[in-house]
């Protein structure tokens, strides 16, 4: 299959929990983040920083746990609050990043890592901020890829069983043409992204 791994373009480094804290992280105190980091209210990284935190505010769908993480601490315990204090990080590793490649799963290449897990996205923002969520019925797996130019890869898999509170409009079911519902809808975690499983 043909795969695209994007380059990890957004390198911000977590705050302090307390450095965090000290700073408002709602659409409510928008001009005053904008205003602590320096940052043009019309800018294109205004825009960027905004889109990130409305995400964060919306409601969880049924069946989802979610929580922004602002700081490497609240990341740990909102996972370990979640999963418990048995758990293991993983994360897709690809040494070509930014290339389209064909890529054949290794034989013995699939092995589950787990069926309760939390899965963390890196947002884009001035400091790391990772969405945060536990979403039930999903199977996660860690898969073996080789590019046929002998680039390879460790990619986190992750398949989501139920999806039939999900919205019409996530682009799953516009790629998939399929409705909510209907079928798993699998996909490759992106570089930078993480999930913590429980151990088994």
């Amino acid at each position: 299959m043909k795969l695209y791994f994007p380059k990890t373009i957004n390198q911000a480094n977590f705050l302090p929990r307390q450095a965090a804290d000290s700073i408002p992280f709602s659409t409510q105190k928008f001009p005053e983040i904008l205003n602590h980091f320096s940052v043009k209210p019309n800018s294109i990284e205004a825009k960027i920083m905004k889109q990130t935190i409305e995400e964060c505010e919306v409601p969880s769908i049924k069946g989802e746990v979610k929580f922004c993480a602002t700081s490497l601490e609240y990341l740990i315990e909102f996972s370990v609050s979640r999963l418990g204090r048995q758990v293991q990080v993983h994360s897709t590793e690809v040494v070509n990043e930014g290339t389209k490649q064909v890529y054949r799963i290794a034989q013995n290449g699939v092995e589950e890592i787990g069926d309760k897990s939390v899965i963390c996205h890196k947002q884009n923002y001035v400091y790391a901020v990772f969405y945060c969520h536990e979403v039930n019925a999903t199977r996660a797996y860690s898969v073996s890829l080789a590019a046929s130019d002998g680039t390879k890869a460790k990619a986190v898999a992750v398949c989501h069983t139920d999806t039939r509170f999900w919205s019409p409009q996530h682009l799953a079911f516009q790629v998939l043409k399929v409705k909510p519902g209907t079928v798993p809808v699998c996909h490759f975690l992106p570089n930078g992204n993480l999930i913590w499983v429980t151990l088994s």
